[in-house]
This record gives C-alpha cells, structure tokens and sequence, in this order.
C-alpha cells in the first residue's frame, strides 16, 4: 500500500465536520452527561476528531512531500531532502492505513460486553484442565487490556478443571476484541497423568455472545418456561437451602439456561435472561450470515460451533490458527494471556474479507 493510495471507503469531510459540530454542541449543554445516548456519543465525537486530525496531518505530510521531492536533486540540500522523503512517504501510509480502518463501518456489537462460554469437550479430565486454562488466559488477557471480568457460572470436575464456566469480559471494544475466539480449541501434550508420555488431544469449545440488552431483542414472555428448583452442587449451605436456582426455556428454539451460583432467586433469573437473550441475538445473526452470499462471509458468525479453529501444541511449543494460517512459539505466554498478535491477524483478515 503505497503513499497515493486510494480508500476503499469514501469519506465526505464535510459531512464528517458537520455531524461532529452537531456531536460537539450536544456534549456542551448542561444537561448532557446526564443523557442516556452521551457516552455513545462522545465516544463518536473522539472517532469523528481523530478522522479529521489524521486527514489533516496527511494533508500536510504530502505537501512537504512534494516540496521535498523539488529538493530532493539539490547540491546542498539533497540529502537532507531525501531523508524527509522516507519519513514523509511512512507517515502517508502508516497514517492512510489508519485512516481507511476508521473509515471501515463497524459491527455495532463490537462495543458490547462479551459473554465468553467455556466447555470441556473430548478428553475427559484433561480437557477439563485445559478449559481451566483458557478461562485463565481470558482473564489474563483482560487484565492486561484493562478490561472488566464477571464470573457468571462455572461447574468445576473433581481433577481440578472446568466441565463449564460462563463469564462476562466488559470494557473498550470487549466484543471486538474477542469476537473471534469462538469455536474449538484443540490441545496436543502429554497430561500430568500419563505415566507412558504419550501425546493426548483434546478439545475445549469456546463461544463468544455479545451481551444483549432489552432493546436489541424483544423476548414474548409466553415463548418463557421458567422452572424454579433447589440449588445443589458447589454453591455452598446457603445456596443449598431454598428453591433459588432457575431455568429458563425459550419454547419456539428449545434453548435453555440454567442458573443456580447466586443465592437469590431473582439473581439467578436475571443471569439467566441476560444469557438466554445473548444467546438468541446470536442465533438471530446466524441466520442473517446464512443467508448472505458465500462472499461476504466472516470469521464469525458461521453457526459452526464444532469447527476447529486453533491448535495448541505444547511438544511442539507452537499455536496455530487454521483460520488465518498462522502460526507462532512461545505457549506459556500464550496461556499467560498474550494472544494479542493473533487477535490482530484475524482483524486484518476480516478487514480484507469487507473489502472484498
């Protein structure tokens, strides 16, 4: 992508500092920050900003480009010239590669809170660890960006794994940035208890829902089954002792959601409603990516959740991402919640795939 390239997504400057004079003379009345939409939109205003700084300083850049170019052949001021040259032509294409990304719509759920689902699939125990090591590494990996975690449900299996664990990550672009670690993670090693070192594969499946709220999805109370029952399991004496845990059906797409973690009946049913409405936002967008040409479909949103998209091989201290064909070492800092490399190789990919 040279200099004098061309975006792939038009932008009417003038249009662009219109809404952002409308965004900005909202943000300055007194009643603003007490309205529901001034988050969204003084997060919009910061966007529309940076578009019209980073137009501004490309601008600049190939101004001083040209007037470096007519120099660039001068006896005394050649060389310096040419320096100039080098950076001025890297700051045009760092700066129009940034630009065309900003310009690029984006997926409204992006900026949701991301509902992560973890389970154990083949591999019996040792599946169950792993999945214990992917909740830790989301968790890490959160941490590290800044971002909130909220333990949801989890059901943990006598060896010390995980059989099932839900959480929330909350934050800057959450959604966004996880959207694509949805769908079967495969693990190659030798587990703690193989005594003959042998190399074991198993499997943890991992979905990621963006967090629905009421107005993104309306739920008909008579599709509900709502079944109230005793708690048992590791919530401890208090959960144990009332009928507290809820499960909730949804009648026309037979989904259903149990919860049981918190005391209270009433907790459990928000948790559960929360999960169940996530849940059904997504079946409504796969149904909408199914229907959309073999062309413009994306890294997520398949409806394939048994599709195997990356593998962990410890032996071989290296990861794989078969979506993208991309590879990398160093395992432990992976586990440790350094992914960051292959989030960014799978948006690159989804840019491309836009587009197209």
């Amino acid at each position: 992508m040279g200099p004098e390239m061309c975006y792939n997504y038009s932008m009417n400057l003038d249009k662009i500092k219109a809404e952002l004079d409308d965004l900005e003379a909202f943000l300055a009345t007194p009643d603003a920050y007490s309205d529901t939409s001034f988050a969204a939109k003084a997060k919009r205003a910061t966007l529309l900003r940076e578009i019209i700084d980073l137009d501004a300083k490309i601008a600049q850049a190939k101004a001083n480009l040209e007037e470096a170019e007519l120099l660039s052949n001068d006896p005394e001021l050649g060389e310096i010239a040419r320096e100039d040259i080098k950076t001025l032509k890297s700051t045009i294409e760092t700066g129009s590669a940034r630009l065309e990304e900003l310009l690029i719509p984006r997926d409204p759920s992006d900026d949701k809170p991301a509902i992560i689902e973890i389970r154990a699939g083949a591999g019996g125990d040792e599946a169950s660890l792993f999945a214990g090591e992917m909740y830790r590494l989301y968790l890490k990996y959160a941490e590290n960006h800044g971002l909130k975690s909220e333990l949801i449900s989890k059901n943990e299996n006598e060896a010390g794994g995980m059989k099932e664990v839900i959480f929330k990550i909350s934050g800057d672009n959450a959604y966004g940035q996880l959207k694509f670690e949805g769908g079967v993670h495969r693990v190659q090693r030798v587990p703690v208890t193989e005594s003959q070192g042998r190399i074991h594969t198993s499997t943890v499946t991992v979905a990621v829902l963006p967090e629905a709220d009421e107005q993104d999805l309306e739920i008909n109370p008579d599709d509900l089954r709502i079944d109230i029952y005793r708690s048992g399991g590791h919530g401890g004496q208090g959960v144990n002792t009332t009928d507290s845990a809820v499960r909730i059906t949804h009648l026309p797409t037979g989904i259903m959601v149990a919860m049981q973690d918190e005391r209270s009946q009433q907790q459990n049913r928000i948790k559960a409603m929360n999960i169940l409405r996530s849940r059904l936002l997504e079946k409504k967008k796969e149904e909408e990516m199914k229907s959309a040409s073999e062309a413009r479909k994306s890294l997520i949103g398949t409806g394939d959740r048994s599709e195997k998209i990356r593998t962990y091989n410890f032996p071989q201290d290296r990861v794989t991402d078969h979506r993208i064909h991309y590879s990398r070492s160093n395992i432990p800092a992976v586990m440790d919640g350094d992914i960051d490399d292959i989030i960014h190789e799978l948006t690159k990919h989804e840019r491309t795939l836009k587009e197209a």
